[in-house]
């Protein structure tokens, strides 16, 4: 299993990880904008400070400079998988018990965030599968608190650590993007010496 990994992010495959994990990244710097815009936004339409309601919702394994590049990366497929199934509720929340309003920008720029969120991991998934050419499970979602709070007050504070918690996800996903990037940089001058000292060899 190991060498086969080791193959799969080198050598043909070098290239594909390498568009892959650029075209990831341009999506995470993206929403990281986006999800800036969507707590400021949130933040002034309920009275909210920067740091109240810290905090993580999201349950994942953690980090470790020990973890191979595939490890790392469904860690952040998985983190982003529960972000998104949080995202979901938040919303549907929102919208049955604080509903009734016209969508102004702040409503539209929670949708952007959400489309962004989607394409984000689908793009992960992705990239794994490009990493590694095997298929990609899909992380559990069990022990997840998807329900909420019930009082108003609480059911606000949760849905803007949401929104933090994506926005932690996000930057997250942009450092193993470059982190990714640059292993695969490094990797490429040495696949290319081995080749033209095998070629040389011929």
């Amino acid at each position: 299993m190991a060498g086969r990994r080791t193959r799969s992010m080198n050598g043909a495959s070098l290239d594909s990880v390498r568009t892959s994990a650029a075209r990831t990244a341009a999506i995470a710097a993206q929403l990281q904008q986006e999800c800036s815009i969507l707590l400021e936004l949130y933040r002034k339409r309920e009275g909210f400070s920067a740091d109240v309601a810290d905090g993580r919702l999201v349950s994942v394994p953690p980090s470790s400079s020990q973890l191979e590049t595939r490890d790392k990366l469904w860690r952040l497929h998985s983190a982003l998988l529960q972000c998104y199934s949080l995202l979901e509720r938040a919303i549907a929340k929102e919208e049955v018990e604080l509903g009734g309003q016209e969508e102004g920008e702040y409503e539209k720029q929670r949708r952007t965030v959400k489309d962004r969120l989607s394409f984000l991991l689908i793009s992960t998934g992705e990239l794994l599968k490009a990493a590694d050419s095997t298929t990609v499970l899909t992380p559990s979602l069990e022990g997840l608190e998807l329900d909420g709070p019930t009082t108003v007050f609480e059911l606000k504070l949760w849905v803007y650590r949401i929104f933090k918690e994506v926005d932690h996800w996000t930057k997250t996903a942009i450092s193993t993007l470059q982190e990714l990037l640059s292993g695969v940089a490094k990797a490429r001058p040495r696949t290319m010496r081995f080749r033209s000292t095998r070629n040389t060899r011929r």
